[in-house]
């Protein structure tokens, strides 16, 4: 199979043969990242727009980094500093950007379906970066490569999901990876922060993480947002803590392989202790080393399906 997409807008809409496309061209693209000089010539002339209109460190980082390891020329955005603020609209503000002649944007918003929007109103490639609560389809492709590099296979894993899984974009685009490329996922966290319904997407819930531990072969662990504890979905930190935080006491009953994930940033102490994110289970690290590799399989291939 050719990978055809102009667009990498979720996980949802992807093939499990195109997933495995991306996973196969990050392979590829990994040695990069160890080399002396860090850089292919594959994306020279294409010029790839930053347009981050939600805050991020890390995936904006992360997607700069591949593109300049591509030789594409990067160009920044930030809502601050854009018309964005004096009333203009998403799609006036993205085409009169296209008009300067780029050809992928890198689409970071807090509204759901925001890339989807442009893809549809641009002749540009747009990846989305992160759309709300609902996807963020590269921290789902990276935690799926690291996954596959690390147990050499994706069907017939466990992998638990643990946390806000109601507000999580992360949580939605891995169960779409996963699912289609043959793992059993479980999801876990207080009954407040799991969606009513979820079990459609072929899911399973579970309330009670000390009862899955021993069938794990990965567990992610989600960000625990912290204003969601005003609104009142947990008790308290405290309680969140004792009842859902992965510790070392939790982890004693966990398979000797088990991998511990989290796509940051992390509240030390809260969803998982110190010792248990730095320790010997964790690789967390190597998520963000994967995300660069993962994302310049993104850029290349839908740049090269624009072309």
């Amino acid at each position: 199979m050719k990978w055809t997409r102009k667009h990498l807008l979720g996980l949802e809409d992807l093939s499990a043969e195109e997933i495995n496309i991306v996973l196969d061209t990050a392979e590829s693209f990994r040695e990069v990242s160890t080399r002396k000089k860090k850089k292919v010539p594959t994306l020279t002339g294409k010029v790839v727009v930053m347009m981050f209109v939600e805050p991020s460190t890390r995936t904006l980082t992360s997607f700069s980094l591949a593109a300049r390891r591509l030789s594409a020329d990067v160009v920044g955005f930030s809502r601050g500093g854009s018309s964005i603020t004096k009333g203009e609209t998403l799609i006036d503000t993205a085409k009169n950007i296209q008009a300067m002649g780029i050809d992928v944007i890198v689409l970071r918003h807090p509204a759901p379906g925001a890339p989807h929007l442009l893809a549809r109103n641009l002749d540009a490639s747009i990846v989305n970066a992160g759309d709300g609560t609902h996807e963020h389809p590269t921290q789902g492709l990276l935690d799926i490569f690291t996954m596959r590099d690390r147990l050499k296979r994706i069907e017939g894993l466990t992998v638990a999901i643990v946390g806000d899984i109601k507000y999580s974009r992360v949580a939605r685009s891995n169960i779409w990876g996963l699912k289609k490329l043959g793992a059993r996922v479980i999801v876990v966290g207080p009954a407040t922060l799991i969606p009513s319904h979820i079990e459609d997407l072929g899911v399973e819930v579970c309330y009670d993480l000390d009862q899955v531990i021993p069938e794990c072969d990965v567990i992610n662990i989600l960000r625990i947002q912290l204003e969601r504890q005003k609104s009142g979905l947990f008790p308290s930190i405290r309680e969140y803590a004792r009842v859902f935080g992965l510790n070392t006491e939790r982890l004693s009953r966990a398979k000797h392989e088990l991998l511990i994930m989290h796509p940051g940033p992390m509240n030390r102490g809260i969803e998982i202790t110190p010792e248990v994110a730095d320790g010997r289970h964790s690789v967390v690290l190597d998520q963000v080393t994967n995300g660069v590799a993962v994302r310049m399989a993104v850029l290349y291939l839908v740049a090269g399906a624009k072309g």
